[in-house]
């Protein structure tokens, strides 16, 4: 009668384990349940997106035009590009350097009427203009500078407005 009695309360141990596993199994199952009803609601709002409010056959129609429209962006995206690349050299050649110096070549004349201009590019390229004023007369002066150098003798005042530009 002790074996049996050490049996039932193997047996009684193990239908109270077993009712244990029982609700912790209940309790997972509901848990993936609700998971799973979550993840279906994500997915059906995601594919509405997609659909755009069509019906599921008109998926080829908006892979498709979806399609068009990569390839679209991707045409205006190299047109954009090359665009920007002719920009960039336009910029290179356009004017970004440019420095005056007004000054006084002659004593008769007053007022710093006279200047030197210059006018060069990223590349230290371009020109000096130089206009030298008298009461007589007017005289205009242009050099072309290349590197930021000229292979014609600069004067003083010329090469301060190529030093203000480059500065």
């Amino acid at each position: 009668m002790a074996f049996h009695f050490e049996l039932s309360s193997v047996i009684i141990t193990n239908m109270l384990i077993s009712e244990k596993m029982a609700i912790y199994a209940v309790l997972a199952s509901g848990a993936l349940a609700l998971i799973a009803i979550a993840w279906l609601i994500a997915f059906e709002i995601r594919l509405r997106r997609l659909f755009r409010g069509r019906r599921a056959k008109d998926l080829e129609d908006v892979l498709k035009e979806t399609q068009r429209e990569i390839r679209h962006f991707s045409e205006k995206g190299s047109e954009i590009d090359a665009t920007f690349e002719d920009v960039e050299k336009r910029l290179k050649r356009s004017a970004q350097n440019i420095g005056l110096v007004r000054f006084n070549p002659y004593s008769d004349a007053g007022g710093n009427q006279s200047f030197s201009l210059a006018v060069l590019d990223q590349n230290r390229n371009g020109f000096v203009l130089t206009n030298l004023y008298s009461r007589e007369a007017s005289r205009v002066y242009a050099k072309p500078i290349t590197g930021g150098e000229s292979q014609h003798q600069l004067s003083e005042e010329e090469k301060e407005a190529i030093a203000k530009a480059l500065g």
